[in-house]
């Protein structure tokens, strides 16, 4: 055989391994009235635990909320498995990809609330207006008049962001009532509103909020900024997004890469958190690898001379996660791996 036919061939079955994943990853929920919480719970979590799935399922008696990871066929199994119980047909999914399982354990137990904003009277079933990605985009860019609200926490918009969208200065879901009390003041009750999450369960319960509160035309993106970035390429989203799992950080918008926010140690662009290695202070602090050997993985000097810091590992601060070329079309895989 020719060596450079040979070469060829061994490239491209690296290149389809390394397009090719065995696990994914799936988020989704479903407000449906679970009668006996305790007893459902008991039960997935038991079947979950007999196909060893691994995330995070919280229920609830107004329904489900969930992240799972696990091999395509045990996921394709757990969606079979969810949508045949009753009212739970029509549960969506967004599924990514992945390398490996980014959850460490199962956990799947009872909350007062599935999405917790700590507001009585709240049916889902008035929500807003949904907009499919392609209609999202249209508004942006068909110069419509409207306000964007991001819904998201925010150490979340601080990576990534829709451009020109409102990013509340909140640690919480729950404290989302208490910002909107002050911004209506704001934002004219006849405004037209766009609003956003991750993946569209806080906007289930914001949009309600707002139109409770006299806000006419409430519109929110349906399946999130995960469904967005499948479906219309992250187009007008700046930065990466935050994901609750080992991945912490992923891309969203292949033309728009670089970190748009700064290491909290240098100063310099960088978008991976990190927890401070200081065990009694464990803060979540963008933190870029200078930054990291500065202060040995903490989040200040005085972090750094606790007698409670982990050991610091500089190979592993940064783990390698899923390149960021693997998450969009094959042909731009291809011409990212061959660079």
């Amino acid at each position: 055989m020719n060596s450079q036919i040979g070469k060829r061939i061994v490239f491209k079955k690296r290149l389809k391994r390394s397009i090719e994943f065995m696990y994914e990853v799936i988020l989704y929920y479903n407000f449906h009235p679970i009668e006996e919480p305790e007893i459902f719970c008991k039960t997935h979590k038991k079947w979950l635990k007999e196909e060893n799935l691994k995330g995070r399922v919280y229920i609830s008696s107004e329904g489900i909320n969930g992240t799972l990871g696990g091999t395509r066929e045990k996921i394709q199994k757990y969606r079979e498995f969810l949508w045949g119980i009753d009212g739970f047909a029509d549960t969506e999914f967004k599924t990514d990809e992945y390398e490996t399982v980014p959850f460490a354990k199962l956990i799947c137990k009872v909350r007062q609330e599935i999405v917790a904003i700590h507001y009585d009277g709240l049916n889902t079933k008035d929500g807003g207006h949904y907009l499919a990605p392609k209609q999202w985009r249209n508004v942006i860019e068909n110069g419509e008049d409207y306000v964007m609200i991001d819904v998201r926490n925010n150490y979340e918009s601080k990576v990534g962001h829709f451009e020109g969208a409102i990013k509340p200065d909140v640690e919480n879901f729950f404290d989302f009532p208490g910002w909107l009390d002050e911004a209506e003041k704001e934002i004219p009750k006849d405004k037209k509103v766009l609003m956003y999450c991750t993946g569209g369960i806080r906007c289930e319960k914001f949009s309600v909020l707002m139109k409770q509160k006299g806000w006419e035309d409430v519109n929110q993106l349906h399946g999130g900024i995960l469904k967005y970035a499948k479906e219309e390429g992250g187009k007008h989203f700046k930065g990466k997004c935050f994901v609750f799992d080992d991945r912490l950080v992923v891309p969203v918008n292949k033309e728009t890469l670089e970190p748009i926010a700064q290491c909290e140690i240098t100063g310099k662009p960088a978008d991976s958190y990190i927890n401070c290695a200081n065990m009694e202070c464990n803060k979540l602090f963008i933190c870029s690898e200078e930054g990291a050997q500065i202060l040995e993985g903490c989040c200040s000097e005085e972090c750094r001379q606790s007698d409670f810091k982990r050991p610091f590992d500089a190979e592993n601060a940064f783990r390698p996660f899923r390149k960021w070329y693997n998450y969009f079309d094959d042909s731009f895989k291809q011409r990212e791996l061959q660079k």
